[in-house]
């Protein structure tokens, strides 16, 4: 069955997370996609570990990070600091349909692998730069990290418990999130070049910020913000708009009830057996539960201290009270929908194992997601260069022996 993206060739000119994100979108949709890896190195996440062990038990350079971002591509290991490897890399250029990049400002021009280099040579090219701040203005040419686009961008001001609270303050997410938003971003940016391309037959530079993207997630909090002039502040687990929806804790756990009307409210308080709740004035409607959350909590908390979680969410749900558990990552794939929706998968690995994967979020029902392994460093390098560029195994070989491949 043919995928969406058969017959695309994608060069990719990333590393860590966010490039190598959105160019395995594109391998999970069909893309051949050519990562282009620096000789025995590798991609940076390659060093950061946990790490798969080789044959002989020893840790390899095919790590949790690597594998989670590379799936389907196949590895070519190429100097681009050399001349003879940027040469290669702008032929390899010439036979794909999209470039994508996530070096600093710049920095692949003195190589010749900047867009106007590359489209002086294929004019049709969709060549994606993922960068920190996008391609101009006064903090362009600075790198970027994760961490600090959450900071800068206002994320983390929103995030966490309020100064007045133990422990509060901002906090970042555990995930990576703003490489997560701008790899996806990416991806979406390249679909849209490509059915531009399928249309007009023209290519196209595609700026995508690191900036950008996490400002744009936060979505209704930048436009509050926008409309009022007032900055969003930090309520922790609470929903700053709806009452009760917080984390509560059972006698063997917490759970989370979200109960975003009076119909749900009523009903949650008939499970947790306060129906006097119901007579209340304080508690009539949401926007006067939001008014008086601290004693609705205290209420509710109370109720639910002595009960089971497993049992109260049962009779939550039942009941159609919003409601969930909050698990950790052996609940997550222990839950019944997880398996039902076949989440966590393996995948036939090059070191002769079978290696854990996620499922592409990605569902078609006439073009279905293909599930490829990550590439060992430089697995396809010979393969690819004698394919695509019809170089003869002597020629690979010289090009091995002075380090350019």
């Amino acid at each position: 069955m043919a995928s969406i993206l058969q017959g695309i060739k994608v060069l990719d000119l990333t590393r860590v997370i966010a490039g190598p994100l959105c160019s395995q979108h594109l391998a999970d949709m069909g893309a051949t996609v050519y990562k282009i890896e620096k000789p025995r190195e590798g991609d940076d996440t390659r060093r950061m570990g946990p790490f798969l062990q080789d044959a002989s038990g020893q840790d390899s350079n095919d790590s949790a990070l690597y594998l989670a971002y590379n799936r389907g591509k196949q590895s070519i290991t190429i100097d681009i600091a050399t001349d003879e490897g940027a040469d290669l890399v702008r032929q390899l250029a010439r036979q794909c349909d999209v470039v994508v990049e996530n070096y600093k400002v710049g920095s692949l021009q003195k190589y010749g692998l900047d867009y106007a280099s590359l489209q002086a040579l294929k004019p049709d090219l969709i060549y994606c730069s993922l960068t920190g701040f996008g391609q101009t203005g006064p903090l362009a040419k600075r790198p970027a990290y994760d961490f600090i686009l959450q900071g800068m961008a206002g994320m983390m001001s929103t995030c966490g418990l309020p100064d007045d609270q133990p422990g509060g303050g901002p906090m970042r997410t555990s995930l990576p999130i703003t490489d997560v938003v701008t790899g996806q971003n990416a991806a979406i940016a390249i679909l849209g070049a490509l059915f531009h391309h399928g249309r007009t037959g023209e290519g196209q530079f595609i700026d995508c910020a690191m900036l950008d993207s996490a400002v744009a997630l936060n979505g209704h909090l930048a436009t509050g913000y926008l409309m009022t002039g007032r900055s969003p502040q930090r309520v922790g687990n609470t929903n700053p708009i709806a009452s009760p929806s917080e984390v509560f804790d059972c006698a063997d756990g917490p759970l989370i009830i979200a109960a975003g009307n009076n119909g749900q409210f009523q009903a949650c308080c008939q499970v947790l057996a306060i129906p006097e709740l119901l007579e209340q004035t304080a508690f009539s409607s949401n926007a006067l539960r939001v008014a008086n959350r601290q004693a609705l909590r205290a209420a509710l908390a109370g109720a639910i201290a002595h009960r089971q979680r497993a049992s109260l969410l049962a009779a939550l749900e039942a009941a159609g009270v919003p409601c969930g558990p909050i698990n950790n990552m052996a609940q997550v794939f222990a839950e019944a929908q997880t398996r039902h929706r076949d989440l966590a998968i393996t995948l036939p690995h090059g070191r002769g194992m079978d290696v854990p994967s996620l499922r592409s979020p990605l569902s078609f029902s006439k073009t279905p997601v293909q599930h490829a392994p990550p590439p060992m460093l430089g697995q396809h390098t010979a393969s690819v260069l004698a394919e695509l560029l019809q170089l003869d195994p002597a020629r690979i070989q010289a090009l091995a022996a002075k380090c350019v491949i």
